[in-house]
């Protein structure tokens, strides 16, 4: 497995990354797995397999509930829906099934693609063995800034940041210092790696898929704010603040992205994973237990820490 690249298009088992755990943390350079081989002569058959080296896992769902084991082992990624990127999809389908071959020499081109692919074609060839990181202290100082406390899943996490390192340092090879077949990363590289990092990394330490971090920012808080904004002071601190019904954050969910979302997917699936990253909290209506109302428990979110870690630095830095 190892140089290996395994995408699934989509699970063909929701097992399936459960089965390949073993795999994806790494245990062991070589495991040994038993399957189950099914042959027209001699029936089931029990077999050993033995599985070298640490492929690259790729997957891709439409479901949005995740096991937290699986969630730690991967980075989770979800695709842009805005109108932007929506109306160019739609451009690029049109300009496909309307003229496919001349698509495809457009496509086969354009210039930016082609040298792509042969910078990913040369990078083969160099054979690079190793890749070392030039200052190490860079990376712990940025990292550590950012936690006020530590996680079990900052242990892989530290080493997904490691890897983006690596792969700016790879894609620059012919720029950085060599040593036969090993390179060292710089300066440079571990900026850019900080880059992409910072873009994900408050949804990863969640557990949850931008997707829904970025609906409970955008549509969960919002509407919570606006139900309670025209409070008088006085008698919120009587009642206390109003929770959200379901219905409430459809309709704010059909004025930000101009789509209804499905009630069973907010019910079985969003709330829950909101829920157990503790960014909401549900407690029955007090007018009509039948129903359950939803308060976002606004905790200091990883920017927060960061800006605090940042402002201790500029206060130490100033005395």
């Amino acid at each position: 497995m190892s140089r290996k690249i395994m995408i699934f298009l989509d699970q063909p088992h929701t097992l399936l990354l459960q089965h390949l755990r073993p795999v994806l943390s790494h245990d062991k350079k070589q495991i040994c797995m038993k399957i189950t081989d099914k042959s027209q002569r001699h029936g089931l058959k029990t077999k050993n397999i033995l599985l070298k080296g640490y492929p690259a896992v790729i997957f891709c769902t439409a479901g949005l509930k995740i096991d937290e084991q699986e969630a730690t082992r991967f980075l989770l990624l979800s695709p842009e829906t805005n109108q932007e990127k929506l109306r160019e999809a739609i451009y690029e389908k049109l300009k496909k099934e309307t003229d496919s071959g001349a698509y495809q020499r457009r496509l086969d081109s354009e210039p930016n693609r082609k040298l792509l692919i042969d910078r990913i074609r040369a990078i083969k060839q160099e054979c690079i063995s190793e890749i070392k990181i030039g200052r190490p202290e860079l990376i712990e100082e940025a990292f550590f800034r950012s936690k006020k406390a530590l996680k079990p899943r900052h242990t892989r996490d530290i080493g997904r940041l490691i890897s983006l390192v690596k792969s700016f340092a790879l894609l620059n090879l012919w720029f950085r210092d060599k040593d036969g077949s090993t390179i060292v990363a710089d300066e440079a590289d571990i900026e850019a790696a900080f880059k992409i990092w910072n873009c994900i990394c408050e949804s990863q330490e969640l557990n949850l898929p931008p997707y829904i971090y970025q609906l409970y920012q955008e549509v969960i808080l919002p509407a919570w704010n606006e139900k309670n904004k025209d409070r008088a002071e006085g008698f919120e601190e009587v009642t206390g603040k109003l929770g959200l019904s379901r219905q409430d954050i459809i309709q704010k969910h059909y004025q930000v992205y101009g789509r209804f979302i499905p009630d069973w997917q907010l019910r079985q699936q969003i709330i829950p994973m909101l829920e157990t990253a503790g960014l909401i909290t549900q407690e029955r209506d007090p007018n009509d237990k039948r129903k359950m109302l939803i308060y976002p428990t606004t905790p200091l979110t990883i920017s927060d820490f960061a800006n605090e870690g940042n402002t201790e630095q500029n206060d130490a830095n100033v005395s």
